[in-house]
């Protein structure tokens, strides 16, 4: 019997190493690894320039804490406030710490200004934001939340896509609206940008700060830095995770410098947050995507999947019912339970992950080629046959 916490559902795999987009067991049967670390290896296995910049910091110094001058991450905050929106940087150890920043520096921004009442945040039906108390709190999915009440007061839920409905829910204490540009675990849902732009629209009407959740859908999933950029806006305030490390914890809370100048000294903080080893890796990551034709190369092998992705709802109509998502950041809607689909596609050596409505996620490493996806393409093919088979469907 396990010593740890029956949170997880977890396989019977376990893997020894990984190279680029593949893992390895200690036999050496190989997977190839659409899930990413759900989303967190932005460069795969093993990255050389990952790999070197970690090596050469662990020698010199892991951690000191936030008491202390840390070059690395004034370097990271630095290139990140260039390349961004943002003005300043909160570095955190994951992506539900930076959405508690985001939350945290939005009412204290009211607070600051002299609004103390302005406190409730408008979220989004589907949303995941993570699993702390406050988070689940502003999601409310059901799933979430039961058996962990009281919740945390002061969210409000509503559907995308309707901004007179969400303009119905701003009231004299709404302080903020919350939404990810991408739905992740929601069912790989990208918000409309109209939606996005009406959002920005609204906030400003009614002065509302804007708090982009990025933790799955930036740092180059959809073809750009960052999703929001497609619909032309920016944020006040960004939640970034995952990718940021290439698989070393570490996320982020970037504000513009009108928001984030009220979390003076006290007012937040992290032990581990942006310390030396996790911003020198950090770095190398930004030294990778920021070169010329990285985004342009995820914006390519995206349309490549989606074509492929359309060619098997095609070929089989009754199984694959809708395909979603941007850049790869892709989803494909099923009639098979999922997570039967999921273990089906990981028996033959394909690695995905299941997200809510009884959909599929494919967060392939952003370092993936064609072949690659021709690869995975292929598997799930063999295993939609499979399926229809054993349906009496046939192929079409």
């Amino acid at each position: 019997m396990s010593s740890l916490f029956g949170t997880y559902a977890r396989s019977e795999l376990a893997f020894e190493r990984g190279e680029g987009v593949r893992l390895y067991t200690a036999d050496g049967t190989g997977y190839l690894d659409f899930a990413a670390g759900i989303g967190v290896n932005s460069l795969g296995h093993a990255h050389p320039a990952l790999v070197k910049a970690l090596h050469t910091q662990s020698e010199k110094l892991w951690h000191v804490s936030n008491l202390y001058q840390i070059p690395q991450q004034e370097r990271l905050a630095a290139r990140l406030v260039e390349h961004t929106f943002a003005d300043q940087v909160f570095f955190t150890n994951s992506g539900v710490e930076a959405v508690e920043c985001a939350i945290k520096t939005a009412r204290r921004y009211f607070f600051g200004t002299g609004q103390p009442q302005k406190y409730e945040i408008i979220a989004f039906s589907n949303a995941f934001h993570g699993r702390t108390l406050t988070t689940i709190s502003a999601a409310a999915n059901p799933a979430h939340v039961e058996g962990f009440g009281p919740l945390t007061p002061g969210f409000v839920q509503t559907g995308t896509g309707d901004l007179a409905g969400v303009e119905a829910c701003i009231g004299p204490q709404t302080a903020a609206i919350l939404i990810e540009p991408v739905q992740g675990e929601g069912g790989v849902k990208a918000i409309a940008e109209p939606f996005l732009a009406g959002l920005r629209t609204l906030c400003d009407r009614h002065d509302l700060l804007l708090i982009c959740d990025e933790v799955q859908s930036g740092y180059g999933r959809t073809g750009r830095f960052f999703a929001h950029e497609w619909a032309g806006i920016s944020p006040d305030l960004m939640a970034v995770a995952k990718g940021i490390g290439g698989g070393f914890p570490l996320g982020a809370c970037l504000a513009t410098e009108r928001v984030g100048k009220y979390m003076v000294p006290g007012t937040h903080g992290s032990t581990y947050g942006g310390n030396p080893l996790a911003c020198a890796v950090g770095n190398a990551v930004l030294d990778t995507m920021l070169a010329p034709g990285f985004f342009e190369h995820v914006q390519e092998m995206g349309q490549y999947l989606a074509w492929h992705l359309q060619q098997l709802s095609q070929k089989y109509p009754s199984l694959v019912l809708e395909v979603r998502g941007k850049g790869l950041f892709a989803g494909l809607k099923v009639a098979p339970d999922v997570r039967d689909f999921v273990a089906r596609l990981r028996d033959n050596k394909l690695l995905t992950v299941a997200a809510s409505g009884g959909v599929l996620r494919l967060l392939p490493p952003l370092i993936v080629e064609k072949p690659d996806i021709d690869e995975a393409i292929h598997i799930m093919d063999r295993t939609l046959a499979g399926l229809a088979g054993l349906a009496g469907q046939g192929e079409k």
